[in-house]
């Protein structure tokens, strides 16, 4: 929710969350707390977790100090204004529905066999859950209540997801293409 300077999206909130939550951090360190945070639920490019930060500085939105000699590593800060911009977006209500985009349920839908893709996703589904409870088992006591609920929330999703290819599995038993 901001009125001036460039359009805030959700990556720039990705970037802006994980320097608030995680502190200063490089762009190969947010690329590493990404993938074992909010990659398990949105898709990002590793390499808006380069150029992101840089448009977000130039806004005023995150600060940048390069290392004097080595790497010459960039390492970005959240700003007020992006703890703002933040706090601002996490208030606003998100309404829409996520866009499901499944190359198994296209196969479905154009006429493959569920008997023949349900297995392999059923393998899938329950590798995915049994990473999630790895996370979970793994979390310390105090991490925030949203870190919590996303992930219970990817956990029901792989249970729904193992539940229903069982499901189409059987109902597809009759099916004669």
């Amino acid at each position: 929710m901001q009125d001036d300077g460039p359009r805030l999206t959700p990556t720039s909130y990705i970037v802006l969350g994980l320097l608030a939550w995680f502190g200063d951090s490089t762009p190969y360190r947010l690329k590493q707390v990404a993938a074992t945070s909010v990659g398990n639920f949105w898709t990002l490019q590793h390499a808006q977790l380069y150029t992101e930060p840089e448009r977000l500085a130039a806004a005023g939105y995150v600060t940048v100090q390069r290392e004097r000699g080595g790497r010459r590593r960039k390492l970005y800060a959240i700003t007020n204004l992006g703890r703002e911009a933040l706090g601002h977006w996490r208030a606003e209500p998100a309404g829409e529905v996520a866009e499901l985009r499944d190359q198994a349920i296209l196969k479905l839908f154009f006429g493959a066999d569920p008997a023949a893709l349900g297995p392999p996703q059923i393998e899938a589904h329950d590798a995915k859950l049994a990473e999630y409870e790895r996370i979970r088992a793994s979390l310390p006591d105090d991490v925030p209540a949203g870190v919590r609920l996303a992930l219970e929330a990817g956990m029901d999703h792989e249970r729904q997801q193992i539940a229903w290819w069982k499901q189409a599995m059987v109902a597809g038993d009759g099916d004669s293409g």
